[in-house]
């Protein structure tokens, strides 16, 4: 079974006076095996250390790879995704990081919620994403 996406749209629509291109929807049913990721960040899934660039896109490339490697892990894949939190810590980085994260996530329309926060665990973070997945039965 495929999960149910409810009133799809592009954040290009919704958002039409920033440069973004993220497609979302208002609410996915979805039955199977929920996968929660923890919150992922900028930082090397095996050693715990931090990528070496405080460029919010090259940060936001390393987290989604690493959502994309821990839900194969899981046995899944990112159609499978259907829900994102993205926390920022500056709002001018938000396209930047909304626009890489909409490269992994194009044709999926996950839900979505953002935030702007003063800090992260690490200091050298600009964002951190967490994600929910449902691997169908």
């Amino acid at each position: 079974m495929t999960h149910t996406r409810i009133r799809k749209f592009n954040t290009a629509e919704t958002y039409p006076e920033q440069n973004l291109d993220n497609d979302l929807c208002q609410a996915v049913v979805a039955r199977g095996t929920t996968v929660f990721l923890r919150g992922q960040c900028p930082q090397d899934l095996d050693t715990a250390q931090n990528i070496n660039s405080h460029d919010p896109v090259e940060q936001t490339h390393k987290v989604m790879q690493n959502i994309q490697q821990l839900i194969g892990e899981a046995g899944g894949s990112m159609e499978h995704l259907c829900k994102v939190v993205v926390y920022i810590t500056d709002v001018r980085h938000r396209e930047a990081v909304y626009r890489t994260m909409g490269s992994y996530i194009k044709g999926i329309h996950p839900v979505s919620t953002g935030l702007c926060v003063p800090a992260l665990a690490r200091p050298d973070w600009l964002v951190e994403i967490d994600a929910t997945f449902v691997i169908p039965e």
